[in-house]
């Protein structure tokens, strides 16, 4: 079992910046990759993915977020940071850390956090 524990939500006015932080911990395991998905108002509203990156660290990024938005990872501390810049009040959502991951026996699983909300303030 692996627990992910997001941090760094919050309010900012716009052109603002927030770090967001994604740690896993838990069993005997290995990452493959982490995905930042986001999920804006309505609450009904699908969870759209905004970046990703790779255990060999390549990453995408949505179009709405590329050239803003800078997705990396520290593997030794098995955490995601999201550093977003130049906010826009429609990057007001809230944010979901997922990791696929590898287990010891070699099953693969996802796992998602709690969300973390950010507000954009015009």
């Amino acid at each position: 079992q692996v627990q992910l524990v997001e941090s760094g939500g919050g309010l900012v006015q716009a052109g603002g910046s927030l770090r967001l932080s994604c740690a896993a911990s838990g069993s005997t395991f290995t990452i493959n990759a982490f995905a930042w998905y986001r999920q804006r108002q309505p609450p009904g509203k699908q969870r759209e993915l905004v970046a990703a990156i790779s255990s060999g660290g390549s990453t995408k990024y949505a179009d709405s977020v590329k050239g803003r938005f800078t997705l990396s990872r520290d593997n030794a501390k098995n955490t995601a940071y999201l550093q977003m810049n130049s906010l826009k009040p429609e990057d007001t959502a809230v944010y979901y850390c997922n990791a696929n991951v590898v287990d010891d026996l070699g099953t693969k699983s996802d796992y998602w956090g709690q969300g973390t909300q950010v507000t954009v303030s015009s």
